[in-house]
């Protein structure tokens, strides 16, 4: 006996900001649901077939650009690596609160994140001028893997989106900022000390503004351990100010 085929109702948010004819509001649109549909397939049929003007982002369908993150209703996740076979049937679609709106369902997280990198300086600082004959400096293969699981951040903003403290405060480091402070933090090849990184982690967008909610990691599609890189820096920062008292 063969399975009936799902009738989807897409509730879409639209609205253009430089269009001052444009008012906020939702669009309905219904598909036939098909095998193995992702959000990304369902949204580019409804612009093929409905409406050629809505907007969304995507790039490479693969969960590693983070272009197609977006509230799929209600939560941030990858249009492109979610299955309609796991939503209900009703389907409400939001850009990413926190990030500026560029129309319907596209927002713009690269401000964000290179206003990020700028403050938090998210590059190696060497003390010495390079020597392109230096003998290259080695670490251990444990940091290296632990470098390399927070290098896996994708940039796409949901956990920025799914953040209480964003949302109360953009300019709150967030999920991923926190995590870039810690992949630079703990490599041997950054000259900068845990003094260094004080001012920024102890301030009140830093590391203890969390207000211990998590959603950052349950939102992660990369499952990133952003719970235990919360704990590093504050043990880090807490370490830090115990031993500026004692000198």
């Amino acid at each position: 006996m063969s399975e009936t085929t799902r009738q989807l109702r897409f509730e879409i948010f639209r609205y253009n900001p430089e269009d001052a004819d444009s008012e906020p509001h939702t669009d309905v649109f219904e598909l036939e649901e098909t095998p193995f549909m992702t959000l990304y397939i369902a949204l580019n049929q409804i612009r093929e077939k409905f409406d050629p003007g809505l907007q969304f982002d995507f790039a490479c369908r693969s969960a590693i650009c983070g272009s197609c993150a977006m509230m799929v209703n209600g939560r941030p996740a990858l249009a492109c690596r979610t299955l309609t076979s796991d939503l209900p049937d009703k389907i409400c679609l939001y850009p990413l609160p926190v990030f500026k709106l560029i129309g319907d369902l596209s927002v713009d997280t690269g401000t964000w994140f290179r206003a990020m990198v700028e403050r938090t300086e998210a590059w190696i600082h060497e003390r010495l001028p390079f020597d392109p004959d230096a003998t290259e400096e080695r670490m251990s293969d444990d940091i290296a893997a632990a470098i390399y699981e927070n290098d896996r951040c994708i940039e796409c903003g949901c956990c920025v989106a799914a953040c209480g403290a964003a949302n109360i405060d953009s300019a709150f480091l967030a999920g991923a900022g926190l995590n870039r402070i810690a992949r630079f933090q703990m490599d041997p090849r950054d000259q900068r000390t845990d003094a260094d990184w004080f001012e920024v982690l102890a301030s009140e967008q830093g590391v203890f503004a969390c207000i211990g909610m998590m959603a950052c990691e349950d939102v992660c599609p990369k499952e990133l351990p952003l719970l235990d890189v919360y704990g590093y820096l504050r043990r880090k920062s807490l370490a830090t100010a115990l031993s500026s008292r004692e000198k």
